[in-house]
């Protein structure tokens, strides 16, 4: 058998791959968390139905995960990505995850998490040659 690296773009392919690491997980967690996978998306949307900003999170096994927090410039510091944190957080809590996790790039919106009660747990230095890459987590076990 020849194997070889393919650098082609394919749905089905990628799918694959989240399937076998999917399958092989499983194996390892405990039983009553098995299925335990869902998307959460939440928008915020003005009165003409624009979206204006939004989270894109999932929740996996015990965890729920932010892979994408945006804004509008022109309402950030408004409060809105307070609520929409919030919303996300009582989602996660009435799914009975333990704790949320998410990154953010030292321009972006370390003081907001922070603020919020995440904490760091790690980072990366030289990102972008003159930035920090934070990982944070906020345990939802006390709250």
């Amino acid at each position: 058998m020849t194997l070889h690296i393919s650098k082609e773009l394919n749905n089905k392919d990628k799918q694959h791959i989240d399937d076998q690491l999917y399958r092989f997980n499983l194996k390892h967690f405990p039983k009553d968390l098995g299925g335990r996978y869902e998307e959460i998306c939440l928008f915020l949307k003005d009165d003409n139905g624009t979206v204006r900003g939004g989270i894109l999170s999932e929740l996996c096994w015990n965890w729920l995960e932010i892979h994408t927090f945006m804004l509008d410039e022109d309402i950030r510091k408004s409060g809105y990505g307070t609520k929409l944190l919030s919303e996300l957080e009582k989602i996660a809590l009435e799914k009975e995850c333990d704790f949320i996790k998410v990154d953010t790039l030292s321009f972006q919106a370390l003081d907001f998490y922070k603020k919020n009660g995440y904490q760091v747990f790690g980072s990366i230095d030289n990102v972008g040659r003159e930035f920090k890459h934070y990982y944070l987590k906020k345990d939802l076990k006390n709250i």
